[in-house]
């Protein structure tokens, strides 16, 4: 809240305008999620059964592979990365529903910060207010801090998106009878479609 602070004295109820990572990081804990975006603090919505269970069966199964081979990490939801940009002065800390961070970039888990970097993999699940505009400014953004592959899951339509650097719409989209695969992100990790929503 720096820089709002004197002018924030006289009215102590009020947000700052724009808030830090450092800020988020000492929200009491409200039963909520948070997200910062450029400064703006967003407050997430509770997710419904379908996205909860779609997102539980991906974990699993990727957190199994990845542990089995020793790839990496798995950070399941709320788990919050500082994507801010060296000479920003706008923060941004994202949490999305699944991150696969590779061995070598894993942070050091004794950290009471957020990771500052981008995962090689996330996992966004479309709650059922969510619609493709603003999953897709999602996926974008989080390929623009150098994310190396986005997927977006779709349990309504039973589908997953997958977004790669570069692309400003999806490089592909799977349905049920497909398989989706981790690419060289998670090279060996394959799941077919249908199991993600089973």
């Amino acid at each position: 809240m720096e820089g709002s602070n004197v002018a924030l004295a006289s009215v102590p109820w009020a947000e700052p305008a724009r808030w830090t990572a450092e800020d988020l990081l000492s929200l009491p804990d409200d039963g909520r999620r948070y997200e910062l975006v450029h400064g703006r603090l967003v407050r997430m919505a509770p997710t419904t059964w379908g996205h909860g269970q779609a997102t539980e069966n991906l974990q699993f199964a990727l957190g199994s592979y990845v542990r089995a081979h020793h790839l990496g990490k798995i950070a399941p939801a709320e788990t919050g990365f500082d994507l801010t940009l060296p000479g920003d002065d706008e923060d941004t800390v994202l949490g999305p529903d699944i991150a696969f961070v590779r061995m070598e970039r894993v942070p050091a888990s004794d950290a009471e910060v957020f990771a500052r970097l981008a995962p090689d993999l996330v996992v966004e699940t479309a709650s059922k207010g969510q619609h493709r505009p603003e999953m897709h400014a999602k996926a974008r953004l989080w390929l623009k801090f150098g994310v190396r592959i986005v997927w977006l899951i779709w349990p309504r339509r039973r589908s997953v998106e997958i977004w790669l650097p570069g692309n400003d719409a999806p490089h592909a989209e799977l349905r049920d009878d497909q398989l989706l695969d981790g690419d060289d992100v998670v090279p060996g990790f394959t799941i077919p479609v249908a199991e993600i929503f089973r």
